[in-house]
């Protein structure tokens, strides 16, 4: 099994005849994303790439049967375009574009909460890399290659630490489940914890590894669920451990302001919790080795 996506799911591109659409999904096609088409506002009733092109999410839907979504739609239109699939009834959305403003992302986090649970839309990112379940498909950017199929999942704010995990990992003969960038901006569409909870019911993930970085307190609510409910062994690294505080690094989420934001509060507070904490980015892959053979 996978989690949130597979050979079979049928997805579509926002922003699809646009530039960067277009790039990212070749590349996914490339590599075996069931990709059913795209939406592209005025444009419907055209094919583009061999798929057709529709004016809404809800055409796409109701025509091409689509389940997820990734969005490719510049950053000022992008939460319309999440709330829009939300409303046409997508099941999983991977947000990839950045710069989306958080009073966007705050109205877009209290308009999926108009559903029920069940019924509502999975979100991941903004400002992600994307999914992929390697061997099966890619909803987003990262470089296909470097991943393995395997019984790891990942987890991560960073898509290049999630990249460099992956490769790791790879070169010692470990693959992967799912690897789901969750993205770094302060709100985002799923947390560490939410997709914990995915990787712990999947039967076919037997480990997971967790990236995480200063800032926000998601690192701090992943520990906790692991203590509590967690039956599979959790390895994580924690990003900035010399960034000073109060000061932006790198992702918009990456700013210290309270307590338990820092790198070093939360690696204590995982080691505290059971979770395995590798100490620099370049034993991700072997830290992860050790735990496998202690199973």
């Amino acid at each position: 099994m996978t989690v949130l996506l597979n050979e079979k799911t049928r997805v579509i591109v926002q922003g699809f005849t646009g530039k960067i659409g277009t790039f990212h999904a070749e590349e996914m096609m490339e590599y075996g994303t069931n990709l059913v088409g795209g939406v592209t506002p005025g444009k419907g009733g055209q094919e583009h790439m061999g798929k057709p092109v529709f004016n809404t999410v809800k055409e796409a839907v109701d025509e091409a049967g689509a389940e997820a979504s990734i969005i490719f739609v510049p950053s000022a239109f992008a939460a319309d375009s999440i709330m829009e699939a939300a409303d046409a009834g997508i099941k999983y959305c991977v947000a990839i574009t950045d710069g989306i403003p958080a009073q966007d992302m705050m109205t877009v986090k209290r308009y999926m909460y108009r559903y029920k649970k069940e019924d509502r839309m999975v979100l991941t990112g903004p400002n992600c890399a994307g999914t992929i379940s390697p061997g099966k498909a890619m909803l987003g950017i990262m470089p296909g290659h470097i991943y393995m199929q395997g019984e790891v999942g990942i987890v991560g704010r960073s898509g290049t630490l999630g990249y460099e995990a992956a490769a790791q990992m790879k070169a010692l003969g470990i693959g992967i489940t799912t690897s789901v960038g969750i993205g770094g901006d302060p709100i985002n569409g799923s947390s560490h914890r939410d997709i914990l909870e995915h990787f712990e019911n999947d039967p076919d993930t037997k480990a997971v590894m967790m990236i995480g970085e200063i800032g926000g307190p998601q690192e701090a609510e992943a520990a906790e669920y692991f203590k509590n409910h967690m039956t599979k062994p959790l390895v994580a690294y924690i990003a900035g451990l010399t960034a000073p505080k109060g000061r932006t690094m790198g992702h918009a989420g990456a700013i210290v302001s309270g307590v338990g934001e820092s790198a070093a509060e939360k690696v204590k507070l995982l080691e505290e919790a059971g979770v395995v904490v590798a100490p620099t980015p370049s034993d991700l892959g072997v830290t992860m080795e050790r735990v496998l053979k202690d199973l």
